[in-house]
């Protein structure tokens, strides 16, 4: 049997040129039909949207053993690569002998071509073999390379935040307790004698570590997972997601925007470019205009309006919102999408928001009611992108520690940020999953993760 290391990749056999001489795949039956004297094989091995057409006549040996094999069965294929006669695909595979790898069994779940995506997500750990979610996940590993690529290049240092944490970034409590001690015990939970000697969380942003390192690269960025507690059940929140959070020092807000909007288009070019194949198919079956979507936002100017002029724009429309649009209420998803959909009609930068309606280190106006933050709002979908100029005075974000409630001696390290050479200096963060679900159209953000966390909701 040929190893994985011999076999060549499927992505590697389509689309070139026909070669002589034996080719060796290996990949798990999408479908298989046969005759009494011919069997058709649709063979994936996930690297690559296409799969690859396999012919099996009874002229070679163990013809109706091979032709009983199950769909989902591994297999491994030699022969010789042909022009197919059919109009699906331009080649095809004759083979000469394949070999049953792995077998699967006769009820495998994945035999009718369409499941809806409720039910594939009761069986998150096979759900992955099907065309929908190859394509989904393809598309999130080029666009994680997009991402690290794109950064890079544009001088910026990769960090590692930590994932237990002893503070809780944005004042909210929404986080995840870590103990060791025995929840089983009827004595109340002790932190003093807990493993680190005091309350642990899991984090719900690498931000503030984020600052620490900045000051020493000038340049950094994290991306990795972060967890909220929050008990939601829509379709835009997860438990456990992914976070990109850039950090750029000796920079005021103008400088984020500008990188934001910089950063949006690359990974959407770059994804139009080198995941075509898995665009064209979420366009054809989950956003019709997906592509000229994309391509459109790509090709925009970003627009910037200050949430004072967003709220006269809302108070002044003719429409009944569930939440009335008021001075110093943080914008819910209605407002973001009337914007973004009746209005302006592109991607919008709402910039200058209430101090009260943001978190406490961002850098406060000069009049004394608003703080330098920003959310970019795009068409259908809302807030993709949050960001701030990061509060630099230390009388200013001691006093609004404070005014948020929390207390200063848990953030020694973070105002002795303030002590020792600050600098302006910001940031942003994007939700992975919710900028996947943009760029397929997916409507619900446990599509766009493997294995995706929710409340009552961990295992498979």
């Amino acid at each position: 049997m040929k190893t994985l290391f011999e076999c060549t990749d499927i992505k590697d056999i389509l689309g070139k040129e026909l070669s002589s001489g034996r080719v060796f795949v290996c990949g798990w039956i999408k479908t298989i039909r046969s005759s009494k004297s011919l069997s058709f094989i649709e063979l994936s091995d996930g690297t690559c949207f296409e799969s690859l057409q396999i012919i099996y006549d009874k002229t070679t040996s163990d013809f109706t053993k091979i032709s009983k094999i199950a769909v989902g069965s591994a297999i491994v294929v030699s022969g010789l690569m042909q022009k197919s006669e059919g109009s699906k695909q331009a080649v095809e595979l004759k083979a000469d002998d394949v070999i049953l790898a792995g077998r699967s069994d006769t009820d495998y779940p994945l035999q009718k071509k369409a499941h809806s995506l409720e039910y594939l997500r009761e069986i998150a750990h096979l759900r992955c073999r099907t065309k929908t979610f190859q394509s989904m996940f393809r598309l999130r590993s080029v666009l994680t390379y997009a991402i690290h690529k794109f950064f890079q290049e544009e001088g910026f240092t990769c960090i590692s935040t930590p994932v237990i944490t002893g503070s809780d970034t944005e004042g909210a409590g929404e986080v995840f307790k870590i103990t060791t001690q025995d929840l089983k015990s009827d004595c109340a939970l002790d932190p003093h004698n807990d493993f680190f000697g005091q309350e642990a969380s899991l984090t719900v942003s690498g931000q503030l570590e984020a600052e620490a390192l900045v000051a020493a690269f000038k340049k950094v960025y994290s991306f990795g997972p972060i967890f909220r507690a929050e008990k939601s059940h829509t379709r835009r929140h997860l438990a456990e997601f992914w976070m990109l959070e850039p950090e750029i020092a000796f920079a005021k807000i103008d400088e984020v925007i500008y990188l934001i909007e910089k950063t949006v288009k690359y990974l959407i070019s770059y994804i139009l470019k080198e995941a075509s194949s898995e665009i064209k198919f979420f366009d054809k079956y989950y956003e019709k205009g997906l592509l000229e979507k994309l391509q459109s936002i790509v090709a925009s100017d970003f627009t910037i309006v200050s949430y004072t002029e967003a709220m006269k724009l809302l108070k002044a429309a003719d429409e009944s919102f569930a939440y009335k649009p008021e001075w110093g209420i943080a914008l819910q998803t209605e407002h973001e999408r009337y914007l973004t959909d009746r209005i302006f009609k592109k991607p919008v930068f709402v910039v200058h928001y209430p101090k009260e309606a943001k978190a406490f280190y961002m850098k406060l106006s000069d009049d004394g009611k608003t703080v330098a933050a920003t959310d970019l709002l795009f068409p259908g979908i809302g807030e993709i992108v949050g960001a701030s100029e990061r509060e630099d005075s230390l009388d200013v974000l001691s006093s609004r520690i404070l005014e948020s409630g929390l207390k200063l001696e848990d953030y020694s390290w973070y105002l002795d940020l303030r002590r020792y050479g600050s600098v302006p200096h910001g940031g942003f963060g994007i939700g992975f999953e919710r900028l996947i679900m943009y760029l397929t159209g997916v409507e619900n953000i446990r599509d766009t993760i493997p294995f995706p966390r929710t409340p009552g909701k961990l295992g498979f």
